[in-house]
Order: C-alpha cells, then structure tokens, then sequence
C-alpha cells in the first residue's frame, strides 16, 4: 500500500536537500525507530507502508510544524501566566480545584 498526502494539496514547490538531508531521509526510511517517532508526531501512517518522496516530506513538514505550534502554545501560555497577578493566579488555581472532573460522572 502506497501513503499518499491525504489532504487536497495546493502548492507543490521544490526543497533544496543537503548532504545531511539525504542522510536523514535514508535513516527514517530504513529504521523503524525513525519511522515510529515520525508517525507518532506527525500522525501520518508510516510503518510498514511505501510512501512517495513527497509524502515522506510532508509527514516530516507536519511534524515540524506540530514541534512550533506547541513550542509558540507554551509561549503563548507562559506570557499569560506572567501577566496575571499573584491574587489572579491563586483565585484560578482555586477555581480549577473546585471544579468537578470531566470523568466525574461516568460509571
């Protein structure tokens, strides 16, 4: 089974590959720890299956761009922590005490 890019693909353009590229690319195609931690951070299916070039790229452009949005979240986060004041900041972890778990109900 060949993996292809799954979503409607609106630009291709061309991707300059060095040395050290090339030697990563041959790394995650032939050992499957690479192919593991690839999958799981890019949640594209991998293992055990053939994918074009272009696929293979995308699920390492996915990962990439998965690692910056939490990277950029965390900022984000972390500047919004640093404006509350101490009062702010213990009245919400109060509040999330209080507050009843989302499991609370089940049986």
């Amino acid at each position: 089974m060949t993996t292809r890019i799954q979503a409607p693909v609106v630009r291709r353009t061309s991707l300059p590959l060095t040395e050290q590229n090339e030697r990563d690319l041959s790394k995650i195609r032939e050992s499957s720890s690479y192919q593991m931690a690839l999958e799981q951070l890019s949640d594209i299916k991998i293992i055990k299956v053939k994918m074009s070039e272009a696929a293979l790229l995308n699920a390492i452009f996915e990962a990439g761009i998965a690692a910056v949005r939490q990277k950029a979240e965390l900022a984000g986060y972390a500047e919004i922590a640093s404006s509350l004041s101490e009062v702010e900041l213990k009245q919400q972890r109060g509040d999330a005490c209080r507050r009843r778990p989302s499991w609370s109900e089940e049986e």
